[in-house]
């Protein structure tokens, strides 16, 4: 097993097992209805302890600059299913903050939630996203968060593809960064 990286220096070893773990090539259709000829499998990295640990890591040193930054505690971290659930709780587990799942629909029975977990209206909440393409289930998940009462202090993402998610999320007016980018992992097309 390999040991999570640290330190900023260890972001590029982290950026080559993402990439070694989950980059596809072959023609693909995404979440946006895009073609593209390579396809990030964030299960394939999602689901690896030793690179969970690390992003991990990266996330934490990432909320507390977002919350730095505005002044602001932050209270939740908010992740969509499926995927961002796996991201959301290995941010919680680095940085004590509890955390959201926010689900695609309302449940239909039980509690007919659209979130799990507790949240107090006017909270400061980050939102956690696996891959941006567009922004487009992320910016969902923050309208969910904002409707409920949340206040979104801003969406970081494990990988942007670098295909218009930035600029998405600065038309909403909602502060994005990633802790990679396709040009990270190696890809340029």
């Amino acid at each position: 097993m390999t040991t999570a990286p640290t330190t900023e220096l260890n972001r590029a070893e982290l950026a080559r097992q993402v990439a070694s773990a989950c980059v596809l090539r072959g023609n693909f259709t995404l979440r946006s209805g895009r073609t593209s000829t390579y396809y990030i499998d964030k299960y394939l990295f999602s689901t690896r302890p030793e690179i969970l640990r690390g992003l991990g890591l990266l996330f934490a040193q990432r909320i507390r600059a977002i919350g730095a930054a505005a002044g602001l505690p932050v209270h939740r971290l908010a992740g969509a299913e499926l995927g961002g659930i796996p991201l959301v709780t290995t941010a919680c587990m680095a940085t004590g903050i509890p955390c959201i799942f926010v689900r695609n629909a309302k449940k239909d029975y039980g509690t007919a939630k659209q979130m799990e977990g507790q949240l107090v209206p006017g909270e400061h909440v980050i939102f956690v996203e696996d891959v941006a393409t567009t922004g487009g289930q992320a910016l969902e998940g923050v309208k969910i968060l904002t409707d409920a009462g949340a206040k979104v202090l801003g969406v970081i993402a494990v990988i942007d593809r670098q295909e218009g998610a930035a600029q998405a999320f600065a038309h909403a007016g909602v502060h994005f960064e990633s802790l990679l980018t396709k040009a990270d992992l190696g890809i340029e097309a």
